[in-house]
């Protein structure tokens, strides 16, 4: 018996974490439209986020960080959608960066690893957001990436100058996981120094560390545009077809 005990009091091996979704960003490119509450399928974009999260067994808890004028209806959606793993709905700052020490001052103070995505990403898989997530337990930084299959070019004055290899060139996406301590820091040192970041990676960098690139999915968009939205509709029909 005391072993059976013991062995059910083990720590798993990938601890589990807080994830902030950050859903507080304006409209400008999308034409008006609310990008993180318009409809993609039968789900606002940001149901699918958040039930990418709902359904993953390493994330404990997840915080949302909006805008205030969202408030309410975000808060709404949880309840309809039974999204109970979401347990603060609050408002976020002015620049992402604001929003996101927000919700990380109201993450589990126990949680050891943060993730944190952008709610207009609602296409990410349970792989990319494991993967990320056992990368930074055991590096303290991760978030996944794809290569760059564009030719880039180095521009002056609407005129090409430099073509940049692009082998070595990666896009990164969420969701970006770190050890919780690193990243409190990290964006506390940033807000200090003036630093605008719209990407938590580069907080973590500016303080030497390094950060582990997982794979990550052509799936998993950043809805932007309207474009996006049309993207979007066409991976989940490719999903719900098996082609994906």
């Amino acid at each position: 018996m005391a072993g059976l005990f013991s062995k059910r009091k083990k720590k798993p091996a990938t601890p589990l974490c807080s994830a902030v979704v950050v859903a507080a960003g304006s409209a400008r490119r999308m034409e008006g439209i609310d990008k993180v509450l318009t409809p993609l399928g039968e789900m606002p974009v940001l149901v699918h986020t958040l039930y990418a999260f709902q359904d993953c067994p390493v994330v404990g808890e997840v915080i949302v960080v909006t805008r205030e004028d969202l408030l309410v209806e975000v808060s709404r959606l949880c309840k309809v959608f039974a999204l109970d793993k979401v347990r603060k709905v609050i408002v976020g700052g002015k620049e992402r960066i604001h929003s996101v020490q927000a919700g990380l001052r109201e993450a589990d103070p126990e949680a050891e690893l943060i993730a944190i995505h952008d709610g207009a990403r609602p296409l990410v898989t349970q792989q990319v957001i494991e993967e990320a997530v056992a990368a930074a337990a055991r590096s303290g930084a991760a978030a996944p990436a794809v290569p760059v299959i564009d030719t880039i070019k180095r521009w002056e004055d609407g005129l090409s100058v430099e073509t940049i290899d692009r082998s070595c060139l990666r896009a990164v996406q969420t969701p970006q996981v770190f050890e919780a301590g690193l990243i409190r820091a990290a964006t506390q040192k940033a807000l200090e120094d003036g630093e605008l970041l719209t990407d938590d990676c580069g907080a973590v960098e500016r303080l030497g560390k390094k950060v582990t690139l997982t794979e990550g999915s052509r799936e998993n968009i950043k809805i932007t545009t309207p474009l996006d939205l049309v993207l979007g509709e066409a991976i989940l029909q490719a999903r719900g077809e098996g082609r994906l």
